[in-house]
Parts: C-alpha cells; sequence; structure tokens
C-alpha cells in the first residue's frame, strides 16, 4: 500500500475516494476517526488516500488530472433568480 494524497478534509477525501472507485482504483482513506479530535481546524497530516502499489500511478494520474480540470465554457451563466423550475 502507498499512502498518495493528503486530502484537505473528509468531504474530499471521501470525493476523491469514490471517484477513484468508479475508476476502478480501490482506495483507502486512513484517519477520517482522528479528524474529529480537531473539529473544523485543518487536519493538517492525518488523512491519506491509500492504494495498492500496482495502482498508485494511475490513482495519481487520476487525482492530478481531477485537481486540473477546468469548467465547461458556458457553465458560468447563473440561473434565473426567484424562478422555480420543475
Amino acid at each position: 500500500m502507498q499512502r498518495i494524497y493528503e486530502p484537505q478534509d473528509t468531504m474530499e477525501g471521501e470525493l476523491l475516494q469514490a471517484m477513484l472507485a468508479s475508476e476502478g482504483v480501490k482506495a483507502y482513506l486512513t484517519g477520517r476517526h482522528l479528524s474529529g479530535a480537531v473539529g473544523e481546524l485543518p487536519a493538517c497530516g492525518l488523512l491519506g488516500l491509500l492504494v495498492d502499489d500496482e495502482q498508485a500511478e494511475r490513482a495519481q494520474q487520476l487525482i492530478a488530472a481531477y485537481n486540473a480540470a477546468q469548467p465547461l465554457p458556458g457553465d458560468d451563466a447563473e440561473p434565473s433568480l426567484g424562478v422555480l423550475l420543475c
């Protein structure tokens, strides 16, 4: 097992873990239970994503691509305020 990424918080860790799982990479989020002791403070070094050695390079590539992603053109349009869309 290799520690390939240190998420900023539990939410980011779980999001990346789910993204990796959708790509067929089994990841483990360590330290999620330790971060509760510090409340809303940053969990410096407590959280980590672990993957099997064989999948480490692929997982790092997927996370790098995810972090480098930019919004698609046209996604910045604001919805009409005050209008209920059903």
